[in-house]
């Protein structure tokens, strides 16, 4: 089966993590990982499997422009706007895996077949594709005046690349809420959990609605639910949904593949497993390209 050739921008939890997922792709053939510590364990981790590495950041794409044509950046919010421009300059597709809303936001599980032809793409945050698909479910059936949500993660799975993102985080996140989830207004708030042992990812999911059904509501949710589990196995209700008048508060908890970290990092799981799920659909669309005499390098 012909290829789509990606590479890694970040070779720290994300970026690593990210790794093990591509190398299982049917429509993605990873070829490099690049960072910007020869000694990184992700970087180690590449060059053990075969991977070409590089340490020299953005400057490796620049220099190598055939080595990819989607390029998935796991690196920083501020990284991302110098890297955004250097790739569009070079032709190549990004994927943004930070919050720095360069490009439009994606959720598998919404919104999956937009923006196709678009040369930067953001996959919001990680408490955004845990919690922007139940909104947008929601809004579907109740027209959500109001949604606010709760990331709660360990710690321990928070890399440097998290920890410097954390006020695009919430603005980010508040976006995706409003521009994807269809909420007429947003609010998130993101708490790193210092518990030992390391908590599980918890997101809480609060809307206020203007045409509560409570029936229909929890048949979206669940039905919601199963769509994301499609790409995240560990994505689940921790509880049935409540209601209080016009609110509706869901509790959700997000368990990793342990492909890199540990199960309880289900952060990194679900933020890499939409990645690929969306890398995935712009392969197919390339390679259909390609089958149309369009011109699209594929192996």
């Amino acid at each position: 089966m012909n290829k789509i050739k990606a590479a890694i921008l970040g070779s720290g939890n994300i970026g690593t993590d990210l790794m093990y997922k591509l190398e299982r792709s049917d429509f993605l053939e990873l070829t490099a990982v690049i960072g910007i510590d020869p000694e990184s364990d992700g970087l180690k981790r590449a060059a053990s499997r075969g991977y070409a590495t590089f340490a020299n950041g953005i400057q490796a794409v620049v220099e190598n422009p055939s080595i990819a044509d989607i390029v998935f950046d796991a690196t920083s919010a501020k990284a991302h706007v110098r890297h955004a421009k250097v790739l569009k300059e070079l032709g190549k597709m990004a994927i943004d895996l930070t919050p720095a809303a360069r490009g439009p936001f994606l959720s598998p599980a919404v919104n999956f077949m937009d923006h196709l032809d678009a040369p930067n793409v953001n996959m919001i945050t990680c408490g955004g594709q845990a919690t922007i698909p139940i909104v947008y479910a929601i809004n579907q059936v109740a027209d959500v005046a109001y949604a606010e949500i709760v990331a709660t993660i360990s710690s321990r799975s928070a890399g440097p690349g998290t920890r410097a993102n954390i006020d695009e985080f919430t603005t980010t996140t508040r976006r995706g809420l409003e521009e994807v989830g269809g909420a007429d207004c947003g609010k998130a708030l993101i708490i790193l959990n210092p518990a030992n042992p390391p908590i599980m990812m918890r997101n809480t999911v609060y809307c206020e609605v203007r045409n509560m059904n409570q029936d229909a509501i929890t048949q979206a949710v669940h039905n919601m639910v199963n769509q994301v589990k499609q790409y995240v196995p560990g994505y689940r209700l921790k509880q049935d949904v409540l209601f209080d008048e016009e609110k509706v508060t869901i509790l959700l908890e997000v368990e990793g593949a342990g492909d890199y970290f540990e199960p309880y990092a289900g952060n990194l799981d679900i933020m890499t497993a939409a990645a690929v799920r969306i890398g995935e659909q712009f392969a197919r669309h390339k390679l259909s390209l390609a089958s149309n005499g369009e011109g699209v390098n594929a192996k």
